[in-house]
């Protein structure tokens, strides 16, 4: 490795650039170098790829978090058409009176009790420039049961950082999931929008 490169590594991680004068050692000093580098870029990638997830814990048995689950209207978004309760139910939900920003789902897989996952058959985002960024993405629900509380795990498959809509999304799903979700499961009355 050519020596500015070896100094402009450090530089860019702000680390002390150590004084090696013996090929030995610089030989050395460059393996370390590749290795931490190809960890440090694994794990830069890793992050970019991190699906959007929130764990809940909430004061209801499986069985009642199933059927909470399913009654969007009450938690996340008021204006909801369809059912979101059985295998291959489709459900709407409208951001907006004109019908115009929408995301339709597909109840595409269900355990009772243990899992429930919304597959993104088409959308509308219009703040986006992509519109249909959401499409194909999938909304899972994984459910457990540790003593007398049950875990949620929200998964958002397909949102992750570096998409256009990673941030203001993000803010979305943490009041509806870890605010108005919990509440809905713990007080029977959540927030939807």
């Amino acid at each position: 490795m050519r020596g500015y490169l070896r100094k402009s590594i450090f530089v860019y991680f702000s680390f002390p650039i150590p004084k090696v004068r013996d090929a030995k050692q610089r030989k050395l000093l460059d393996v370390l170098l590749i290795t931490d580098l190809n960890f440090l870029n694994k794990n830069r990638n890793h992050m970019k790829n991190k699906n959007y997830h929130r764990t809940i814990t909430v004061n209801a048995s499986p069985d009642e978090a199933m059927k909470k689950i399913s009654k969007v209207n009450l938690w996340w978004k008021k204006d909801f058409s369809g059912s979101a309760e059985k295998l291959n139910d489709k459900f709407t939900v409208l951001f907006d009176k004109e019908g115009i920003a929408f995301v339709n789902f597909r109840v595409s897989e269900l355990e009772p009790n243990k899992k429930v996952v919304w597959e993104v058959t088409d959308c509308s985002l219009p703040w986006l420039n992509d519109k249909k960024e959401w499409n194909d993405t999938e909304v899972t629900f994984e459910i457990s049961s540790v003593n007398d509380q049950t875990h949620i795990d929200f998964i958002h498959i397909g949102l992750v950082p570096g998409i256009e809509c990673y941030e203001v999304c993000e803010k979305g799903w943490d009041g509806h999931v870890t605010n108005s979700l919990v509440k809905f499961m713990n007080e029977g009355v959540g927030l939807p929008q």
